[in-house]
């Protein structure tokens, strides 16, 4: 249980959980939109773990692709850089970080609840739940809608469906998912716990019917696996029948997925009694601890796990950053990321001009 002696985000974890980041020389990317932070979870040595909070108002999707990172938060979307030239002389902590993500971009997209994100060859996509499409984030709109399920009528800021996650194929959007299939506001509300469904972008067909609290849908080779968060389950969908297989189940609502190798890293969120949301879900008596599972995605066994024992409730996404033992990341909150002026091939962090000061 935790104590009052405990740091905050105090965590426990099996130990293969720091030998599997060190030898393969990862990073775990994971947003808490309850908390509000990004929390980066490196492995310090074989045998340890070492975590890195930065404060993301309500951090909930993330994109990541090729050292570039898009964070959604509660009004905005955070695009940063990963910048070596900036990281071996960080001031705070010199010759720490193998990598520093530092802030480039700053989207103004509003209120729209973005979940699912990820970089495709149109530009940045997000699923825009409060208006139930699909959206390119750019400098030209606070977002643009360019796909939305059949079964919504118009786009308006009601959550008519809970449209959440995305699955993406050669830069394109290709599966989502969504709570139900209403066309009113909040609608699915009102069959949460077995009306998901799981949905072809391109034909815009609905794929499987009667889900669970569908989230986080990926295609890794040849497979479809799919988050059922209502009862805890990962399944493996065949793309042509729609039919599934259940590989395992997890003691918590499950959501937030990403993959290395054979290995699935998946969010484990602990259900509030309170939430009118989440308290009468099936999985809310059995949820156990919030944190990261990590199941074999050959054979569905769970292999090793994370947990959080305080100051975090609920994960959103997962994002897996690889050939970085130890990145740092500087959010938009604080001065130290003006500071750091970067090029194509080298960087400098800033010294305060006295004379400037003075005029």
């Amino acid at each position: 249980m935790p104590t009052s002696e405990q740091p905050p985000f105090y965590s426990t974890y099996t130990p293969n959980i720091p030998e599997i980041l060190w030898k393969n020389k990862l990073t775990l990317a994971i947003t808490t939109y309850q908390a509000g932070k990004v929390i980066f979870i490196s492995a310090s040595s074989e045998t340890g773990l070492i975590q890195l909070p930065r404060d993301f108002k309500k951090a909930m999707g993330m994109a990541y692709h090729k050292g570039k990172m898009a964070i959604a938060t509660q009004e905005e979307v955070v695009v940063l850089k990963n910048t070596p030239s900036l990281a071996k002389g960080y001031p705070k902590m010199p010759d720490t970080y193998t990598g520093l993500f530092m802030p480039r971009a700053l989207y103004f997209t509003g209120e729209v609840d973005m979940h699912d994100m990820a970089w495709g060859q149109d530009g940045l996509w997000g699923v825009n739940t409060r208006f139930s499409c699909l959206s390119l984030i750019n400098d030209e709109y606070s977002f643009e809608p360019k796909w939305k399920p059949k079964f919504i009528s118009d786009l308006v800021p009601e959550d008519r469906c809970h449209l959440n996650g995305m699955a993406m194929k050669d830069g394109k959007p290709e599966y989502v998912t969504a709570l139900g299939t209403t066309d009113s506001s909040f609608g699915w509300r009102g069959n949460k716990t077995k009306g998901g469904v799981l949905m072809h972008v391109p034909t815009g067909e609905i794929v499987s019917t009667d889900l669970a609290m569908p989230h986080s849908p990926r295609i890794e080779g040849s497979k479809l696996f799919v988050l059922l968060s209502a009862t805890g389950e990962l399944i493996s969908v065949d793309q042509q029948t729609g039919k599934y297989d259940v590989m395992t189940k997890i003691p918590g609502f499950v959501r937030g997925m990403s993959r290395y190798g054979n290995l699935l890293f998946i969010g484990l969120s602990k259900m509030r009694k309170s939430s009118p949301t989440f308290k009468d879900l099936p999985i809310a008596q059995e949820s156990i601890f919030p944190g990261v599972i990590v199941v074999d995605a050959n054979t569905g066994n769970i292999v090793g796990h994370i947990r959080y024992e305080n100051s975090l409730e609920e994960i959103y996404d997962i994002k897996i950053i690889s050939n970085m033992p130890r990145p740092g990341i500087l959010g938009v909150n604080t001065d130290d990321f003006r500071s750091g002026l970067s090029m194509p091939n080298q960087g400098f962090w800033a010294i305060p001009n006295e004379g400037d000061k003075n005029g």
